[in-house]
């Protein structure tokens, strides 16, 4: 059935392509936060390894509600490795195995990287594709990955 909810169809799919973006670096964020959190160790090792946790958790219930936005505005989500890495600037970085404090400098990074861009599709959903409510999603989320970024960053300062 056609969605007749005051967006057009370039519209929505604009918003649709913008969370697609999202939900690919989210995925490949959370895969790193998991392997980070495995494979933390050193002086910091219980605290981190609860701080990724606890990050890949929260990332575990945007993922989700992304995806369920994708398909609100009638979309269909992508769902494989192959099609988030192909979507994804965030990089993953095989048989790579940091120190903590390169740890969490990448993941700063991955986060910053979030934020700039959900700053600039906030702004497209908002203004140019008549879409409040996903730009208020998006506003939700970019408020959490700089929480997220804030607290990792208090470990290298």
């Amino acid at each position: 059935m056609k969605l007749n909810i005051g967006i057009t169809e370039a519209h929505l799919k604009s918003s649709i392509t913008i969370l697609s973006w999202l939900l690919a670096n989210e995925m490949t964020l959370y895969i790193k936060l998991r392997k980070f959190h495995w494979n933390v160790s050193g002086q910091s090792f219980m605290e981190l390894h609860q701080l990724f946790e606890a990050q890949y958790t929260e990332l575990e219930v945007s993922i989700d509600e992304t995806a369920e936005r994708i398909s609100k505005l009638g979309g269909k989500t992508i769902g494989t490795m192959s099609e988030f890495s192909k979507l994804s600037v965030i990089k993953e970085s095989p048989n790579v195995y940091p120190v903590q404090k390169e740890m969490l400098q990448e993941l700063v990074k991955d986060h910053e990287t979030l934020i700039v861009q959900l700053r600039e599709d906030i702004d497209t959903c908002d203004n140019k594709n008549n879409d409040a409510g996903t730009a208020d999603f998006l506003t939700g989320l970019m408020k959490d990955h700089e929480t997220m970024a804030w607290k990792l960053r208090r470990y290298l300062e």
